[in-house]
């Protein structure tokens, strides 16, 4: 694969990740919070493993091609990009994981103000993971802007 092409690809997987998590904020969480706190815990827990499986494989792949791209052509704009989108990973891991296991833990009998007051805590740390894949989406852009 061509250096261009792994930036493209990477900028392409970047960009599909910034519009879930962007999605997620914009229309997945308002929509929610109008629900009572046991529908909305209800919703968020299979919601939240699914979305990361998703989110996290699509971090990891344009983060992969990044680095392909970096590789190939020393691009510190892909460089820059395969970083930031490698970075939602510890991110999620250590600032949204304590949130998260808490949330997962709570059983719908036992949802009520405290859950709602971590999911509604829980959609302002994945505002990050939105910068950072636009981040992502920017540097790789950038990168190819350049070469």
């Amino acid at each position: 694969m061509t250096a261009e092409l792994l930036t493209l690809s990477a900028l392409v997987v970047a960009a599909f990740f910034t519009g879930a998590a962007v999605y997620i904020i914009v229309v997945e969480q308002p929509a929610r919070l109008t629900l009572d706190d046991r529908a909305l815990l209800t919703q968020w827990q299979p919601a939240y493993r699914r979305g990361t499986a998703m989110q996290g494989s699509i971090a990891l792949l344009a983060t992969a091609l990044g680095l392909a791209a970096w590789w190939s052509h020393n691009s510190a704009e892909a460089l820059f990009g395969a970083a930031a989108m490698f970075l939602n990973w510890p991110y999620t891991l250590l600032v949204i994981g304590p949130t998260n296991k808490r949330l997962t833990a709570i059983t719908p009998d036992q949802a009520g103000p405290e859950s709602r007051r971590l999911i509604r805590r829980w959609a302002s740390l994945h505002l990050v993971r939105c910068l950072l894949g636009a981040t992502g989406t920017l540097a790789f852009t950038a990168a190819i802007l350049h070469h």
